[in-house]
């Protein structure tokens, strides 16, 4: 093959400084126009000035053409490296700009006055809705909620483990009860919450309403008091997304090589003795996996609490997330419940990455 067939790769070597400085250029260039484009947008949004801007597309093309122009800089400066990235670049930056883009719409939304019901329209308040959220009694009870929510999957985990290991043991039946322990995770919150909040945990004629005046409960409530209405929405929780955690405990059981276990019962280990020095140990990556998902789905939790008690009684079973929707549903009080959705958000990236740090302490090799 003659050198003319050779295909031609650009390096870094063969990149001008002419060229590069235009890569640079066209960049800078676009990211300068699009800047421009998003501060007068937000100054009109915000009722500094008004540019004429009807909607934010001015700001999305400005984005658009930045990305493009971004992905052409990335072959103009880095050559054929820059080729490699383009097939990652694209995908990228529209996973960013489907985060960023409603973060900053909601930052927006959250500093003003918007009542759907007022006929003003949106204004800008300030840290208005910021000064309410830290008053506001019923957003800090709802946050105190989340914690006694989130507590409880400290048992929750205990009781998927259990079942996982009975699941991976040798049984009769053993499929059989995979596949029922694993029937409520196919249920969605809804169907749970009027299947059995509203049906049979109905007071007067629901199944376990009876069940439970035959064991000698004269006038069973299951959300009469406080206390009872919060332990019933944590069962109903626990009941629907145990599964979840049993299926992630069972995948890592199954992947504990025999031999070890083997090598404990011929050393002498058997029982709680093996459970503790081989079991767990080998399970913690897992377990730890299995919390943090899991705490990421108790945050959201809503459905439930909506459906079936409102909150109620006294805000005892409300959580963020619901107290949230009432605000937009029976208050349309956009401004103040985006506010509290983001602040909400915050504390979840700040709690989340304490747990994360910690994980990594206990998973990570100890010297």
């Amino acid at each position: 093959m003659s050198s003319g067939e050779h295909l031609h790769i650009v390096t870094n070597d063969d990149i001008s400084s002419g060229r590069k400085q235009l890569g640079k250029l066209v960049v800078w260039g676009t990211a300068g126009l699009m800047l421009a484009f998003g501060s007068a947008q937000l100054a009109q949004s915000l009722g500094w000035y008004d540019f004429g801007f009807v909607t934010w597309r001015p700001t999305l093309y400005a984005f658009c053409l930045w990305a493009t122009a971004l992905c052409w800089a990335q072959v103009l400066v880095r050559g054929e490296q820059g080729k490699r990235t383009l097939f990652v670049l694209p995908a990228a930056l529209f996973v960013v700009s489907l985060t960023i883009f409603p973060l900053l719409f909601g930052l927006i939304i959250a500093f003003s006055s918007w009542n759907l019901s007022s006929p003003d329209g949106r204004q800008f308040n300030g840290v208005a809705n910021l000064v309410q959220m830290w008053t506001d009694p019923f957003y800090w009870n709802a946050l105190g909620n989340m914690v006694w929510y989130a507590l409880a999957i400290i048992l929750e985990y205990a009781i998927a483990f259990g079942l996982a290991m009975l699941l991976n043991a040798q049984i009769r039946a053993r499929k059989f009860f995979r596949v029922a322990f694993l029937l409520p995770l196919m249920l969605s919150p809804v169907a749970v919450s009027w299947m059995v909040g509203k049906s049979m945990l109905e007071p007067r004629f629901g199944p376990l309403a009876r069940l439970a005046r035959l064991l000698g409960w004269e006038n069973p409530s299951f959300f009469g008091t406080p206390e009872m209405a919060k332990l019933t929405i944590m069962v109903m929780d626990a009941w629907t997304f145990i599964p979840f955690m049993i299926i992630m405990l069972l995948a890592g059981l199954q992947a504990i090589p025999k031999e070890l276990t083997e090598a404990s019962r011929v050393d002498g280990a058997r029982g709680w003795s093996s459970f503790w020095e081989i079991t767990f140990p080998l399970m913690l990556p897992v377990s730890i996996t299995a919390i943090l998902i899991r705490i990421i789905f108790k945050l959201k939790l809503a459905d439930i609490v909506i459906n079936v008690t409102s909150g109620g009684p006294g805000g005892a079973t409300d959580t963020v997330t619901s107290f949230i929707f009432r605000e937009y549903r029976d208050r349309s009080n956009v401004g103040y419940g985006t506010m509290l959705a983001l602040v909400y958000l915050v504390f979840i990236i700040i709690g989340m990455t304490v747990l994360m740090k910690l994980a990594a302490r206990l998973t990570g090799p100890r010297t």
